[in-house]
């Protein structure tokens, strides 16, 4: 029982400082050596990889890559479990499977890269580039404010709201003022995701959840809704314009403040 109880404090304790880490900005000076600085260059993170295969992942838990040029590795599979990636550039990078959970990666650039089914719990992305990344049935709970996501895929992800333990916190993915125009969203879940002010103009969200999302001020326009289930969405003053399918979308009648929609 002992066991258990110690067992059962620390995931606990594991749970608050995930929760707490969607709320880190206002406490961590980005300015600092942690934040901006690399303890490895680009040849010891490809020896690192090197040395780690076939046997198993290369664990960079931790570690200080803020600014390094990766580009166009494979590092798929590998963990970088709090690991400090600001402005660092992974543009065609492999992070297929890659564990990125609580990472730092404000204005890292993602362009073109693959990130299928990686873990990104509590990943810190503010302003980040992914335009043409693909994202698709990766898990995202991260702050993504600001980021750039123009023609991405998060086909099939999982964005939704971790809905366990709602006492340590909301655990989400923040889209707040992201551009998301052409994005490839089919079949992905954003339920209770934050999109306020975003632009998602051309995105396909057939068949995606948008369960209890955000949506106010985000800008819909020629977006394709078919299947898309807006229970509980917010759609104050969403910019409605040409939609594809939206008779075809479902429960729109059960979305909040329906009223406030500008339609052109």
């Amino acid at each position: 029982m002992r066991r258990m109880l110690g067992a059962a404090g620390l995931g606990l304790g594991l749970l608050a400082a995930t929760a707490a880490a969607q709320d880190m900005m206002r406490d961590v000076d980005l300015s600092s050596p942690d934040m901006v600085s690399a303890e490895m260059t680009r040849a010891e993170v490809e020896a690192a990889l090197a040395a780690a295969r076939p046997a198993g992942a290369a664990d960079f838990s931790g570690k200080r890559l803020s600014g390094l040029d990766l580009s166009g590795l494979d590092l798929s599979g590998a963990i970088f479990r709090g690991a400090r990636l600001n402005k660092t550039r992974l543009a065609g990078a492999r992070l297929d499977r890659a564990v990125l959970d609580q990472a730092w990666l404000l204005e890292a650039d993602l362009t073109g890269a693959s990130l299928k089914g990686a873990n990104l719990f509590a990943a810190q992305m503010r302003r980040a580039r992914l335009d043409r990344a693909d994202l698709s049935q990766a898990r995202i709970a991260a702050d993504l404010t600001g980021a750039s996501l123009v023609g991405a895929s998060i086909a099939g992800a999982n964005l939704g709201a971790d809905m366990r333990n709602q006492s340590m916190g909301l655990m989400r993915t923040v889209l707040k003022s992201a551009r998301l125009e052409r994005l490839n969203a089919r079949g992905a879940d954003l339920s209770r995701v934050d999109l306020e002010f975003a632009s998602l103009k051309g995105a396909d969200l057939s068949n995606a959840s948008l369960k209890g999302a955000e949506l106010g001020g985000a800008d819909l326009t020629g977006v394709t809704l078919v299947g898309t289930d807006f229970d509980g969405a917010d759609l104050a003053s969403v910019r409605l314009s040409a939609p594809i399918g939206l008779d075809q979308a479902r429960n729109f009648d059960k979305a909040k403040n329906r009223d406030r929609l500008i339609r052109e």
